[in-house]
């Protein structure tokens, strides 16, 4: 509810009209409307810019501020002013209006001023006060809020980001960089922003809040500021500070957590994959992997991505979580989990973790092996494994049924042997990955050796362990009638195999390789070979 009273100052003056003294009314002061803040009241020497409307005491108004659309400005008390008004202003708020009643003596006397306030006037203002300032006012800033943790605050030279809503000391907004919905960046000393802005940035921490009032000689001036900020205004700024840095500032690296193990470094040339959560200081989020559900993939140190970065993954470990503070325009603030990395120069790295003591056949190409295996990424995540299936995983050695990384890592294992395997993505499923498994994934692989059956050159069905029998053709021949037919070249390789003289194609059932096998020697198709049909091949150890 408004507060509304009359103040009346009786003062009782000595003027002399003719040469009979006799006392005199001073102003009549009526203060309708007093803010119920007033950080500060009118006093002598103060500039002061308020809006009025003049008239006669009966209602006749002789002139307006309001009408020509711009408050009045000027000093109080030093004569600048009629002295009823200098009077009759003391001890203003910012936004009081006060009705004040000056007798003629104390406005324009017995003379009036030509046609427009007549001899003997008494004036009535209608007063609002909308600034008050002083040649002596410096900066003013109060601090609305400010974060438990600052570990640094604005020095001249930084570059700033900041919202702000402004206004003028009455309250009319002028400005807001919400409105806007963008920061004010600007660089702090170096003349970029009005003299006052500069001084009341100042020692602000991000995420601080704070009031800035700057009197008009360190803002916008006599000139004032287009149709928004008139002349000799003082300026009201709500300004929270959403991030600072410096040009010469580096990347900063904290909260870092580092693999007990970690067997290598990322340099420069190295492929890698992350999850990242980027904000900016103020903690807004700008960017995330983990809202994508799949990690950001690049190659380092080369500029495909930004400089700070490109910097802040060189020399991470594989599993390596860490906070990196990359200076920039907008501060940025990444949290990052390394998940893997690779050179496209690496190779399968081969760990054994368990050797049987004896160890004298190994596996090589074309062996038909068993394994049981565990497929994971390098954080731990599995993907696949043979414990699932109903039975050991199953392959040939180099018949192109796994990936690369994968066949080079089964090589020269003995039964009961287990190793660790890491296969890099081009020995892999690449760039654009495969079922189950992302892109450009480094894979790591748990693998156990459960049996091996050796196996036979590529082409071949079946190859000889020993020296082939001299008399070929007769020891298939088994009722020498010089025919064999597919029953009598059957029975003859299986006794050969039986014996360990020879070995067929291990996977496939034995009966359908004899066939091809004998398809392959029966030249004319009748269903038999004869001795001019049978060819062998001239390798000793080569199938027929």
């Amino acid at each position: 509810m408004e507060e509304k009273f009359a103040l009346f100052f009786l003062f009782f003056t000595e003027v002399y009209v003719g040469c009979n003294p006799s006392p005199l009314e001073d102003v009549v002061i009526d203060r309708y409307y007093v803010p119920r803040v007033c950080p500060r009241e009118v006093q002598t020497g103060d500039f002061v810019r308020y809006h009025y409307n003049g008239s006669f005491t009966d209602g006749k108004k002789f002139d307006s501020s309001l009408e020509r659309g711009r408050p009045f400005v000027g000093q109080v008390g030093l004569g600048r002013l009629i002295t009823g008004i200098d009077r009759g202003i003391q001890g203003m708020c910012v936004n009081e209006r006060r009705k004040v009643t000056v007798p003629p003596h104390l406005a324009y006397g017995s003379l009036g001023v030509g046609s427009v306030i007549p001899p003997d006037a008494v004036l009535v203002y209608d007063l609002v006060l909308l600034d008050i300032w002083n040649t002596e006012d410096k900066v003013q800033t109060f601090t609305l809020k400010k974060p438990q943790a600052c570990k640094r605050t604005v020095m001249n030279t930084d570059f700033v980001r900041y919202h702000y809503n402004g206004t003028l000391l009455d309250g009319t907004p002028f400005d807001s960089s919400y409105k806007k919905n963008q920061t004010y960046d600007a660089y702090v000393g170096q003349g970029e922003l009005i003299k006052g802005m500069d001084e009341g940035l100042l020692g602000m921490c991000v995420g601080e809040m704070r009031t800035i009032i700057i009197p008009p000689f360190l803002a916008y001036g006599e000139a004032g500021y287009g149709t928004d900020v008139p002349p000799q205004a003082s300026l009201m700024f709500d300004v929270l500070l959403v991030d600072l840095f410096n040009p010469k500032d580096d990347i900063v690296v904290d909260n870092q957590e580092v693999p007990v193990s970690c067997a290598r470094k990322s340099v420069v040339g190295d492929f890698i994959r992350y999850h990242y959560n980027g904000t900016f200081q103020d903690g807004t989020l700008f960017d995330s992997s983990y809202l994508r559900n799949e990690t950001y993939n690049t190659y380092i140190g080369m500029g495909y991505v930004i400089a700070g970065m490109d910097k802040a993954l060189l020399g991470v470990c594989i599993g390596e979580k860490r906070r990196d503070i990359i200076p920039s325009s907008a501060v940025l603030i990444f949290n990052i989990h390394v998940i893997d990395f690779h050179n496209p120069t690496d190779q399968v790295e081969i760990k054994v973790t368990h050797k049987p003591e004896e160890c004298n056949l190994t596996t090589e190409a074309n062996d038909l092996i068993k394994y049981r295996y565990n497929c994971s990424l390098l954080d731990g995540t599995l993907l696949f494994t043979s414990d699932t299936l109903d039975k050991p995983q199953e392959t040939v050695l180099g018949a192109n049924r796994v990936i690369e990384g994968l066949d080079t890592g089964l090589q020269d294992m003995c039964k009961g042997e287990r190793r660790q395997v890491i296969v890099p993505p081009h020995l892999a499923h690449g760039e654009n990955g495969g079922s189950g498994v992302p892109g450009s994934a480094v894979l790591l692989f748990e693998l156990e050796l459960l049996d091996l059956q050796k196996g036979v050159p590529e082409g071949y069905n079946f190859v000889w362990l020993q020296d082939l029998p001299e008399q070929i053709f007769q020891s298939m021949d088994m009722n020498s009638d010089g025919e064999v037919p597919l029953e009598e070249f059957s029975a003859f390789i299986k006794i050969q195999v039986a014996e360990g003289k020879g070995r067929l194609r291990p996977g496939q059932d034995p009966d359908v390789i004899i066939k091809d096998m004998f398809t392959n020697q029966d030249q004319n198709t009748d269903g038999k070979i004869t001795a001019e049909e049978l060819t062998v091949k001239a390798e000793t150890h080569d199938e027929l």
